[in-house]
């Protein structure tokens, strides 16, 4: 999903955002990710179990033999159409998932702002939902408490931050999300170009929230697209993706060039 004209306008704003230090933060070193596919959910579950109901369909590598650094500092987007391998590629950042062989290194804390009405419980409230969320990424009680009510501030929920999350619509569960994502004050950022949450007043609210994390020069981004416009109005260098692989990698207008004369 691309931004809109009003959110690309917006996002001007932003600037690219140059390496500040020659700290390497992210490692992919020879990375594959390997997936099985089955005929249906049943033969996957009878695979996990045993060898003996395992019906491979066959196997796709998400990433194959991927390798590339990222220094502190520096904006990257990277460039590929579906099923490119750049979904596989964050969520081993993320730490969501792990490399089949080779190895990622991640050093910081790490802000993903992607599938944002994803993973909450919806039995418990949004504050509960936030406060679980503070626990799986091993935020201590204090640090919670010091961006608890900043993200409710922001997501701007009212009585419903204390109700079942079952009861939110999803652009709530998404601005939630949002709010969390973007007040742990992050060392790398991971931007999605899908940002439509909520009303035009929020998404504004959610671009110069991007503005102010992105101004500060120790902050790296990964910026995950497939639009040219979108990636050229920030980023300073572009990874382009095939297949898992990694086909070129150079400064943006170079690596927007390449993808274009090759895959438009």
């Amino acid at each position: 999903m691309a931004f809109s004209e009003d959110e690309s306008q917006l996002l001007q704003d932003l600037g690219p955002h140059a390496a500040s230090s020659d700290e390497v933060v992210i490692r992919f070193d020879h990375v594959t990710k390997t997936f099985k596919l089955y005929k249906n959910e049943r033969k996957r579950f009878l695979g996990i179990l045993s060898n003996k109901h395992r019906e491979v369909l066959g196997v796709v590598n998400a990433s194959d033999d991927l390798s590339f650094e990222i220094r502190k500092g520096e904006a990257v987007a990277l460039i590929g159409h579906n099923g490119a391998g750049k979904s596989t590629a964050l969520k081993m950042i993320t730490g969501v998932a792990y490399p089949t062989s080779g190895e990622v290194t991640v050093k910081g804390k790490v802000s993903a702002l992607l599938e944002l009405n994803a993973g909450f419980d919806g039995q418990l409230t949004g504050r509960e939902n936030l406060h679980l969320r503070s626990q799986i990424m091993g935020m201590s009680k204090a640090e919670f408490e010091a961006m608890e009510e900043e993200a409710i501030e922001f997501a701007d929920l009212g009585l419903y931050i204390d109700q079942p999350m079952k009861s939110y619509s999803s652009g709530m569960k998404a601005r939630l999300g949002f709010a969390f994502a973007s007040a742990i004050d992050p060392d790398i950022l991971v931007v999605d170009e899908a940002l439509s949450v909520g009303d035009r007043a929020f998404q504004t609210k959610c671009i110069n929230r991007m503005r102010t994390i992105m101004s500060k020069e120790d902050v790296t981004v990964l910026f995950v697209t497939h639009s040219a416009s979108s990636a050229r109005e920030f980023c300073t260098r572009g990874i382009v993706l095939d297949k898992g692989k990694l086909v070129y990698d150079s400064d943006i207008d170079d690596a927007l060039k390449y993808y274009e004369e090759h895959y438009s």
